[in-house]
């Protein structure tokens, strides 16, 4: 399996980042995304709904990730993230959006 795969999800398909600041959030929510095999996802587990990352993931790798929310509070939300199709990184990655909290 994918290092980045191995060190950032849970034994339970779960990546957590509820804690981690947004300057590394997004890049390794994206990293993880890529290195996802096809037919691969994990759950993301957020303190909110990511609509700006998940729209930068539609924006860059189009059709190549769907997610559906399977919590969404005020304090927590959890995405499923599923890989679709083979989607490379870019030579240059994409700029994180802005947080907005």
């Amino acid at each position: 399996m994918n290092t980045i795969i191995e060190n950032s999800i849970g034994p339970d398909g779960v990546l957590d980042v509820r804690e981690l600041p947004c300057s590394v959030k997004h890049g390794l929510i994206i990293r993880t995304c890529l290195a996802l095999p096809v037919g691969g996802h994990f759950i993301l587990w957020n303190g909110h709904y990511p609509q700006k990352l998940l729209d930068q993931l539609a924006g860059e790798w189009p059709e190549a990730f769907a997610w559906a929310r399977l919590l969404n509070t005020p304090e927590e939300c959890r995405v499923k993230i599923t890989k679709l199709k083979i989607a490379e990184a870019k030579a240059e990655m994409p700029a994180a959006p802005v947080c907005s909290h």
